[in-house]
């Protein structure tokens, strides 16, 4: 399918503070650049390394490493906990394990150049260690729009709590074309992310 990349431009222009965010992306020319940390894995495998559209974001969450798992494994309930989660349909049955795939949908809200729309996600689980990290892959499929992910989770008992960690990439023609502004969005995401499933497991019962 053609799609165009005045389309995806005006897809990706969701409504956050992108100029600040950017801005601080040009480091200036005496900084000294840190080395990136190690790639996320699950079970030896990690997102992809060509990508040019990759965002990590961790967070410390006061609730049981059970708690916590189930929370994001226990995908067709989502919905309850995720705002930007409208729908979902787990495309397998039984114990979330390697192979498990769900399909689910998000939204793009309206901006001057496109009405609102949504993403369609296709996850399939490839690598899972129960407790301790998640890998899946998929499709993100919209107007104009077409994104391959790689997403991996790492859970780990800290005092505290648990230390959730993520890292995501994405490809494709149209993120590739603002890479700036698509690695913005993602990070967004994955804060926004977090933030819920903190929420979510912080409030639960121990």
């Amino acid at each position: 399918m053609s799609r165009t990349r005045t389309a995806a431009a005006a897809l990706l222009a969701l409504p956050l503070a992108a100029a600040g965010l950017l801005g601080a992306a040009a480091a200036p020319a005496e900084a000294t650049t840190a080395r990136p940390a190690p790639s996320l894995t699950c079970r030896g495998q990690g997102v992809d390394p060509d990508a040019l559209v990759r965002a990590r974001a961790e967070a410390v969450i006061d609730a049981p490493l059970s708690t916590v798992w189930k929370l994001q494994t226990e995908v067709e309930r989502w919905p309850d906990w995720q705002t930007h989660v409208t729908g979902m349909d787990r495309l397998d049955h039984g114990p979330f394990r390697p192979g498990s795939a769900f399909r689910w949908t998000t939204p793009v809200p309206p901006n001057p150049a496109t009405p609102a729309t949504s993403l369609d996600i296709t996850s399939t689980v490839g690598q899972l260690k129960h407790g301790s990290c998640i890998r899946w892959t998929g499709p993100a499929v919209g107007e104009g729009l077409h994104i391959d992910g790689v997403h991996v989770w790492t859970f780990t008992r800290v005092r505290g709590g648990v230390l959730v960690r993520t890292e995501e990439t994405h490809t494709g023609e149209q993120v590739d074309a603002n890479v700036p502004y698509a690695t913005a969005i993602l990070k967004q995401g994955l804060e926004a992310w977090l933030a819920e499933l903190k929420t979510a497991a912080e409030v639960r019962p121990c």
